[in-house]
């Protein structure tokens, strides 16, 4: 007997069915069919219309269920097996369109259903005191759900905005040079009143095309005689290098190929961050691919999105005043002073950390900006991208400037992750692994080596089981590398064959927070200092400053 000749036959047992026809019911039976009916909804939409409403939208539902479930599953799927490919994905300007419309249209299709359900349950067929509870029910169900979807759908397309923003959408795609990718990190001042930045640190980023192992080579902003990479089109200018007096330094290339030279790099968005990125292959002796330039100002607000950094500084740091002596770049009176010890530092107080160098040199600050990046790279973690995910990147638009082809972000993004924790090499042009005068009249052959033996390094650091976060320097008298222990400042006779020591692994050092004779350092006592003109026994006490970990 079919269902229908079954209601036909027992009218009174089919209208008092309570899950379709409530009424008949008692109130713990109603309260108990409206909860399970919004839990129905919320963990299989369509299946409560299906058993107590309309049939045909349940089974609509039903199947976009299966079939957004069928695409959880396959995404999972690519999440284990190709996770580069499903990164591109969700990063192709057009699949991510896709995204946000299906996840907009799941949301709002889910929400229809969750009113629905809530006609089906009828609220006032509900005792008096069960009517606010389940309101509140389903209230909570819709954030949890539709709510979810929806707040998911707007990160994605800001994620989408900042992503088009940044990188070139048309680009070409890179390959790895000799197993890695070379990425020219450049930060420097921009604004409207500026034509070409002059770049206040330059460091490339050597990643291993398939570990992910990463090597950092910091070449100083007063590399003198920078030699341009064969096929660029300043080699024919200058193709006995960046030669032009003292003050031809590295960083200066920006601007004199932003004003005079742009003509020989047609089609190029940024002829100078590109000239800059041509010399720095050349000096170091590898292919560097790409760039990324970030604005200084602007980095601020990518810490204070982030919720600031947390470090370990080995000595106070001035947040320097105007500038009284252009010649001998003399500062008045700081503004602040960063304390030694363990800090949180926010944006401002994190920028002049990065590029303070007052009382001490180029080399201290290059050390400082290294810090600074791996505490932002260390505690970008996914709890922080989710929880900030909007200002961080609505701070990146303002930050980043780069020729990294979004087609590629799924490959970088995965590198990224796989380096995540593995162990750095870093190498610096200059102290402590050379010596003070060698950025005047630098040896390429030397830079050369010495940047080869990193990489090989760097390439089978894990087999090797060499210590995280170390210089690792060739030893002359061996003939083999080996790697160094905590770094210390260098001294101006150290020989450019000599092996030098590494930056702290760790937080293995001890930051100065008292003078020689046992008297804490306060900002008071170097005011003082300051204000009697004794700078040489600020830079006693500050000296230390360049060391750094992050925490």
């Amino acid at each position: 007997m079919s269902r229908s000749e079954l209601q036909k036959a027992s009218p009174v047992n089919a209208m008092t069915d309570p899950v379709r026809y409530p009424a008949g019911a008692s109130f713990p039976v109603r309260t108990k069919r409206a909860f399970v009916l919004l839990l129905m909804t919320l963990v299989v939409p369509g299946s409560a219309q299906i058993v107590a409403g309309d049939r045909k939208l349940g089974r609509i539902a039903l199947r976009v269920t299966l079939c957004a479930w069928a695409l959880l599953l396959l995404a999972l799927l690519l999440l284990v097996v190709n996770r580069p490919l499903l990164i591109n994905i969700v990063t192709n300007p057009f699949a991510s369109l896709l995204i946000v419309l299906l996840l907009t249209a799941l949301a709002v299709g889910w929400a229809v259903l969750f009113i629905n359900t809530l006609r089906l349950i009828r609220p006032v067929l509900l005792a008096p005191p069960m009517r606010p509870a389940v309101g509140i029910a389903l209230i909570l169900a819709l954030v949890l759900s539709s709510g979810s979807l929806g707040y998911a759908a707007y990160l994605l397309n800001v994620g989408r905005n900042a992503i088009g923003s940044i990188f070139n959408a048309t680009g070409p795609s890179i390959e790895p040079v000799d197993g890695r990718y070379n990425f020219l990190m450049m930060g420097g001042d921009a604004g409207a009143d500026r034509t070409g930045r002059r770049p206040d640190s330059l460091s490339v980023l050597s990643v291993d095309a398939k570990s992910g192992q990463t090597a950092i080579i910091a070449v100083p902003r007063n590399l003198q005689n920078a030699q341009f990479s064969e096929n660029s089109p300043m080699r024919k200018i200058y193709p006995d290098g960046y030669n032009c007096g003292d003050d031809c330094l590295i960083n200066a290339i920006n601007t004199e190929v932003t004003n005079e030279h742009s003509d020989l790099y047609p089609g190029v968005a940024d002829p100078g961050a590109q000239a800059t990125l041509e010399a720095v292959s050349g000096t170091l002796g590898i292919t560097v691919q790409a760039y990324v330039l970030v604005d200084m100002d602007g980095f601020a607000k990518l810490i204070d999105a982030m919720g600031g950094i947390r470090i370990k500084a080995g000595g106070w740091v001035p947040i320097s005043g105007p500038t009284v002596d252009e010649a001998n770049g003399i500062h008045g009176m700081p503004e602040g002073w960063i304390p030694a010890g363990e800090q949180k530092l926010d944006g401002f107080h994190a920028l002049w950390y990065g590029r303070s160098r007052e009382f001490v040199d180029d080399y201290s600050r290059i050390q400082r900006q290294q810090c600074v990046q791996q505490a932002m790279l260390k505690q970008l973690d996914p709890a922080t991208l989710l929880s900030k995910f909007e200002d961080i990147a609505n701070a990146g638009t303002k930050v980043v400037e780069s020729n990294i082809s979004a087609t590629q972000l799924g490959s970088f993004v995965d590198l990224a992750i796989k380096a995540k924790g593995q162990d750095i090499k870093r190498l610096t042009i200059g102290p402590p692994d050379f010596p003070a005068a060698f950025s005047t009249v630098p040896d390429f052959d030397v830079i050369h080596d010495r940047v080869d033996q990193l990489l090989a390094s760097a390439s089978s650091a894990q087999s090797a089981g060499a210590p995280a976060d170390t210089v690792v320097t060739p030893s002359v008298s061996a003939g083999h590398l080996q790697a160094s222990g905590p770094r210390q400042p260098a001294s101006l006779s150290a020989t450019v064959g000599s092996q030098t020591p590494a930056p702290p692994s760790s937080s293995d050092f001890t930051p100065v927070t008292t003078t020689p004779d046992g008297e804490p350092i306060t900002e008071a006592m170097l005011n003082q200092l300051k204000s009697q003109g004794n700078e040489q026994a600020i830079r006693d006490l500050v000296a230390t400053n360049g060391q750094c970990a992050p925490l």
